[in-house]
Order: C-alpha cells, then sequence, then structure tokens
C-alpha cells in the first residue's frame, strides 16, 4: 500500500493504524461511544489580506506568536491564512445564536490585534486576489506536517506539474509545481455529532444533501480573475491535490478529495477501511500511544495514527473521531462542503439548513438509499458546484427538480422541521432559515453576487482594479454582518484608493493577446490592427516563443514606401518586425516597467517567461490608472 513500506518508520506507522482499525471495531462492537448526545461545533478559515491592497497578506505565523494566548486560533496551509475553532454547543435552544455570538467575539479580538499591521481578514470560499505567486513554497506555514504532506504529494506526480482547468463564463488552465493552489481555499466546516448506530444512515444523509446545501451557500465563483463555477473550489480542491498520472489503460483511481464511491452500508469502519485500502500513507510519524494497553484499561485512545491518516484524505464529508470532555469517545461528521463566508450570519443561516435538514431527514427518511441512487447524490453535487441555485436535481424517485425549488419547497421546510425537533428556539429557527429562504426568492448567494458585480466592473475598470474594488466591497458588507441577499451593488465607491505602484507586471499585463508569425502577411497585420484597434503584435513561433515585435508605426512607414515605389517589396512579417524586442519578466513591478518604457522611449513591452510569450503590457494601459488618480485627486 504504501510505496516505500520497508523502511522502518512506515512499518511502525502502518501498524499503529491498522490497530486504531482495531480498537474501533473494538469500542464500537463493546458500545464504548457516547450516544443520546447530539452536538454541533465548527471551524472558521480565512484570509488575511493587507488592507492597503487587498491581496494577501503572509502573517500568520507572526500573528500566531502576538496570540499566543488564544488556543482557539491557529495556522492553515498557506502564511496568508487562519483558522479559528469554535467550542461545541449542545445542539437545541439558542445554540446557533451561542455559535455567531462567538465567531464575531473571536473575530473583534483577532482584528483588534492585528489592526497595528494595517491587515484584517476576510470570510470568501476564493479570495478573488490571490495571485499565482502568492501560492509559491515560501508562503507555506512553516510545520513539519505541511512540509511533509507537501513533499509527499509533490513526489507522487513523478516530476509532472500540477495541473488545474476549469471552464465557466471564462476558462483557466494554469500549471503548477506545487500543491499549495490548494491554499486559494477557505471553508466554514461544521461538525455534528452522532450516535454510533445511526452513523451509516445519517453519512448517508450527508450525503444526499450535498447538492443542496452546495447550491445554497456556492461562494467562490472567481479564480485568478476567471469567472468560472458557483463554487470553484470544489474542481480547485480536487485538482490541486489530485497525485494521479496519465496512463495508457483504463484503471480507475480515486483522488484524495473526493465525494466517495458509494453509501455506507454499516458504520463508521467503512469509510476507515475503504480510505485505508486507496490511498497510500503519505506520513508516517511516531504514533507514541500504546492502543491496546489503553484499551485494557478502559481508557478511550487518541486513535493518532488513524486521525493523521484521515486528516490526508479530504472526503467532502469527512468522518471523524473525538473524545467528549467526559472521557467518552464519540463519533462526528465533518462538513467540508461549504465555503467561508459570505458574512458570519450567512454561515450560521447554512448551518441551521445542514443541521435541521440532516434530523428532518432521519425523522422522514429511515433508508435515503431507498429513494435515491448514489449516483444522482454524486452528480447533484457537482452541478451544484458548477451552477450553484441554477442547478437542476435528479432527487427522489427519479424527480428533476431546480435547485431552488427543491431547497424552498421541501428542504429548508425539512430543516425547519428537524430543528423543531431539537427544540432549537423558534425564534432563531425563523430567523437563520428565513435568511436561507430570502436567498431563494432573491436567487442570490455569494456566488451570484460576486459574479454580477464583478461583470459590471470589469466594463470600467482593468482586471486587477476590478477584483481589488470587488474584494474591498465584500470586506465593508461582511463587517457589517449583512445577509448577502440584502447586499447592495459594488462600485468605486468601496475602493476610494487604488494603489498600483506595488502591482507586478502579472497582474496588469493583457494575456488575451492576438499574435503573428514571421511568415505571416503584412497586409493581415494590418488588417489585424485595424480590427483590433491595437497598435502593437508580438510574434511568436509555433512553440508560444517570443521572436519579434511589430509595430503600427513599422506598417505605416511600410505601406507608404510601397505607394511610393509602386512595387510590392517585404511581403512578411519577418521582413520589417523589430527582431529582439525589450521585454520583461512577469515578477517585474509595473513601476520599473513604466520607467524602462520611458527610458527606452517605446510604447510597449511584451511579457516573457520561460522564453514563452505570456502577456503584453502598453502605454495605453495605463490611462485607466491616470484616469483613476486624477479622479482621486479631485476627490481628495
Amino acid at each position: 500500500m504504501a510505496s516505500n513500506a520497508d523502511s522502518p518508520p512506515m512499518l511502525k506507522f502502518m501498524r499503529a493504524l491498522l490497530a486504531d482499525i482495531e480498537a474501533i471495531e473494538y469500542m464500537l462492537n463493546h458500545q464504548w461511544f457516547e450516544s443520546g448526545v447530539a452536538r454541533i461545533g465548527a471551524e472558521q478559515e480565512m484570509c488575511l489580506v493587507d488592507l492597503n491592497t487587498y491581496k494577501p497578506l503572509p502573517l500568520a505565523v507572526e500573528i500566531l506568536a502576538l496570540m499566543k494566548d488564544c488556543p482557539w486560533i491557529d495556522t492553515e496551509l498557506a502564511r496568508f491564512n487562519l483558522e479559528v475553532n469554535l467550542d461545541p454547543q449542545e445542539f437545541s435552544g439558542a445554540c446557533f445564536r451561542a455559535m455567531e455570538s462567538e465567531i464575531h467575539q473571536r473575530l473583534q479580538h483577532l482584528r483588534h490585534n492585528i489592526a497595528p499591521l494595517n491587515a484584517d481578514v476576510i470570510l470568501t470560499g476564493i479570495l478573488p486576489t490571490i495571485r499565482k505567486h502568492d501560492l509559491e513554497r515560501h508562503n507555506l506555514t512553516p510545520r513539519e506536517r505541511y512540509n511533509l504532506l507537501i513533499d509527499a504529494m509533490t513526489a507522487q506526480r513523478n516530476g509532472q506539474a500540477f495541473e488545474f482547468r476549469l471552464r465557466g463564463i471564462d476558462e483557466l488552465q494554469v500549471r503548477h509545481d506545487t500543491p499549495l493552489l490548494e491554499a486559494c481555499n477557505t471553508s466554514f466546516q461544521i461538525h455534528l455529532q452522532v450516535d454510533p448506530a445511526s452513523y451509516a444512515q445519517m453519512y448517508n444523509f450527508a450525503l444526499a444533501l450535498a447538492g443542496p446545501t452546495l447550491a445554497l451557500g456556492a461562494n467562490s465563483p472567481i479564480v485568478f480573475g476567471r469567472r468560472l463555477w458557483h463554487e470553484s473550489r470544489i474542481a480547485l480542491f480536487q485538482q490541486a491535490l489530485d497525485v494521479r498520472t496519465t496512463h495508457d489503460h483504463l484503471r480507475e483511481r480515486s483522488t484524495r478529495v473526493y465525494f466517495g464511491n458509494n453509501w455506507v452500508e454499516h458504520s463508521i469502519l467503512d469509510i476507515y477501511r475503504e480510505d485505508l485500502a486507496r490511498f497510500r500513507t503519505l506520513i508516517a510519524r511516531d504514533a507514541e500511544e500504546d492502543v491496546a494497553k489503553k484499551i485494557r484499561s478502559g481508557e478511550a485512545p487518541l486513535l493518532l495514527a488513524l486521525r493523521l491518516h484521515n486528516s490526508s484524505i479530504y472526503r467532502w464529508n469527512r468522518p471523524y473521531y473525538g473524545i467528549s470532555p467526559n472521557g467518552k469517545p464519540h463519533l462526528r461528521i465533518e462538513n467540508r462542503i461549504l465555503p467561508a463566508g459570505p458574512t458570519v450570519v450567512d454561515q450560521i443561516a447554512n448551518t441551521a439548513f445542514w443541521t435541521g435538514a440532516m434530523i428532518g431527514c432521519q425523522q422522514n427518511y429511515p433508508d435515503i438509499r431507498q429513494k435515491m441512487s448514489w449516483e444522482d447524490a454524486r452528480s447533484n453535487f457537482e452541478k451544484s458546484a458548477a451552477f450553484g441555485l441554477d442547478s437542476k436535481f435528479s432527487w427522489f424517485d427519479g424527480k428533476k427538480i431546480s435547485a431552488r425549488e427543491l431547497l424552498l419547497q421541501e428542504l429548508i421546510p425539512l430543516a425547519r422541521q428537524g430543528l423543531i425537533q431539537r427544540e432549537v428556539d423558534p425564534k432563531d429557527i425563523d430567523y437563520y432559515l428565513g435568511i436561507a429562504e430570502e436567498r431563494m426568492k432573491r436567487h442570490t448567494n455569494g456566488a451570484i453576487w460576486q459574479l454580477n458585480n464583478y461583470s459590471h466592473l470589469r466594463r470600467y475598470l482593468r482586471e486587477d482594479e476590478a477584483l481589488v474594488t470587488l474584494t474591498a466591497a465584500m470586506h465593508n458588507r461582511q463587517k457589517q454582518n449583512i445577509p448577502v441577499h440584502e447586499w447592495t451593488a459594488s462600485s468605486s465607491e468601496d475602493l476610494p484608493h487604488y494603489r498600483a505602484s506595488t502591482l507586478k507586471v502579472e497582474e496588469f499585463m493583457t494575456t488575451d493577446l492576438f499574435t503573428v508569425q514571421k511568415d505571416d502577411l503584412i497586409q493581415l497585420v494590418a488588417n489585424l490592427m485595424d480590427w483590433r484597434r491595437i497598435r502593437y503584435l508580438p510574434v511568436e513561433d509555433t512553440k508560444g516563443h517570443l521572436c519579434g515585435l511589430i509595430t503600427a508605426r513599422l506598417v505605416l512607414r511600410h505601406l507608404s514606401k510601397q505607394t511610393e515605389l509602386d512595387q510590392p517589396g517585404a511581403q512578411q512579417v519577418q521582413d520589417i518586425m523589430i527582431a529582439q524586442p525589450v521585454s520583461v519578466h512577469p515578477s517585474m513591478l509595473i513601476l520599473d516597467a513604466i520607467k524602462l518604457m520611458r527610458d527606452k522611449k517605446i510604447g510597449c513591452l511584451p511579457v516573457v517567461q520561460n522564453e514563452e510569450l505570456v502577456g503584453i503590457i502598453t502605454e495605453n494601459d495605463f490611462l485607466g490608472i491616470t484616469a483613476r488618480l486624477i479622479e482621486q485627486m479631485e476627490k481628495g
């Protein structure tokens, strides 16, 4: 199973892992697990941003040192992410109100501590302003576990780059040398404690509800300036950690981020055993626990090896083993489907819906497998990731129904029934489920708001400024804790001062390029420049390497000579092009690029990385920034 199983550390870890599986089985058979108690909890992930630029701020390690007296805050994979852990709540009464209040208190405490750094946090599935260079290895949080995990996954790719490909309104294809693309993602992870006897039943409910729940809360539509899926986080997470490589045969292999492969038949053991059988152990560390001794003494073991292995497999509904304050072990389902944001109150509304619907299903459907197929549950999940509230689902007894209709007419009432059964405060039921209902009636969620507003901003702002303005607008509304269905449209007023001086060329360049090749006709170049109203055309070869530049002035000079001499003369691009144009690297600062253009008295800079043409910037691109600065000066 493990590629280096002959090494003593791996052998020792595998023995500990198998011992943990045996311990779970023993505790299940002898009814050690806590039952008759339902608790909910959550983990709040977030993005750190610089309030000058609204770009990722890699100061998580320094902030943790600053807040070392706060055990509830922790790091995540990247230096610009943080996680806040919430205390478990009894699933009844004012549990949701208490959860919301706790998040606000901890965020307020965090914001107070990071304010001197001119930093704040934003709750969103994918931060719109995150850039590919933010995901380099130097931004990996310096913890042994993260380094081991990244190294192990990279090694399994056998030297091949990690790739992300997705199409929505726009299309994105990007390669990266590490799995750190995953660090784009932040989520709001909900924990629900369930009885061991009903674990399989409840887990299957979680699978069935995955699609509708994701449609309700989608909030991750923009990656690197591209409008992709409503919840692009799902595809990004799966592809970023996909260690599979292509082969000639059709052998099936599962990615470590996955929905599952079927309904659960008996217990949580089905899941643990399948994951152990399917996935290689990536990290081998000494568990430092005598599980057998603890079992003999009647003490619940920590199951360190199993928990470590489980943490490297990313089911969207993850099985979870824990120990309650009374010393009894318990079982939870961790819902990893939902993104962070758009606001705290929206997250709690999502939590109320999912937990209530889980209990509502238990009341009404003894076996969900009799109502729908597992294949339909997975298909619904994938549809909702792509289309959110615009999805059409295959539901019970083969019925086809839109996401909005299903949520509004069936599932939100089912969630209400479940929350009533759990004796949740009626006012809280009305308030939080009312937010979910209003989203359906107004056909909006975080993803739809972002897509609509970004498309509007792009009509008059360049990509980077539109992304920063959108992020600032989200931040402004988020701090007011206004549910997303009440958010007003974003505008340039959300970003009084746009700071372009720290931009890199790759954040500013045009990537939708029109190019020609050396053997193309000059007449074609003239027409392209006229049709597209452009003054510069890079010349590239068949491999995408820059080999020249054509300017409108060169074409005009050529055409005027033809008229004067009344003879064909030069015919091809290579006859008149600038053979060795000045070019820049994507990492150059915009201010340095402007200085270079001024010093060289040129109006265009092709952008080249590893000899490949990746973009272009021209003097015309700076006019928008100039106009914006003049507007700011007038307002100031």
